[in-house]
């Protein structure tokens, strides 16, 4: 992750210092993310792919590689034209994808509900995502989180037209959920 995050700094002939200003991350986490010693979080990547303004999917290095060389797209799903990659390759446990919900012309109309054994995690990464959760409606944009039960009825729809809408789910299995690490009050991210 390292060098991943080193080279698309220098390829935008950014310094630390200048990151460290336009993120809010501290030079020093920043330093240690670059060079190994500390593991970036969710958050911290979420904000350097904007501040470099390159999909997390580069940014981590978890696209495929397709046989040419290129990056892997994610690939529409038949009828809704939903696309969808895969971020992880195993059976079991927790599981990432990227979704990709195409632009609309028209507003949409309420999602269909599914519920399941399970737990879900979701960021929207791009555009406004609709999000009918039982009986409630949310509209979330770029960079808010939800997170819930899916036993609770659900479903998703592109919230708006013009503009495509781009997501990360986490997908757990029934009583397992992510667990956030913050610092203790007082104490700065370091």
């Amino acid at each position: 992750m390292g060098p991943r995050l080193r080279t698309a700094r220098e390829q935008r002939s950014a310094t630390l210092t200048d990151v460290s200003r336009a993120t809010g991350i501290s030079l020093s986490t920043l330093s240690r993310i670059e060079t190994g010693r500390r593991k970036a979080t969710l958050e911290v990547l979420l904000q350097l792919a904007k501040a470099y303004d390159i999909s997390l999917d580069e940014l981590a290095g978890t696209a495929p590689v397709a046989p040419t060389g290129r990056r892997a797209s994610p690939r529409p799903r038949p009828g809704d034209g939903k696309a969808v990659l895969p971020l992880t390759r195993y059976v079991g446990g927790l599981h990432a994808h990227k979704h990709v919900l195409p632009a609309v012309d028209a507003p949409p109309t309420r999602p269909r509900q599914v519920s399941h054994d399970g737990y879900e995690w979701l960021c929207v990464l791009y555009g406004r995502l609709w999000l009918a959760l039982g009986e409630q409606d949310l509209v979330l944009s770029a960079g808010d989180v939800a997170e819930f039960d899916t036993r609770t009825a659900h479903g998703v729809a592109n919230a708006g037209p013009g503009e495509p809408v781009e997501y990360l789910i986490m997908f757990g299995p029934q009583g397992e959920r992510l667990r956030a690490r913050t610092p203790a009050p007082g104490r700065g991210t370091s």
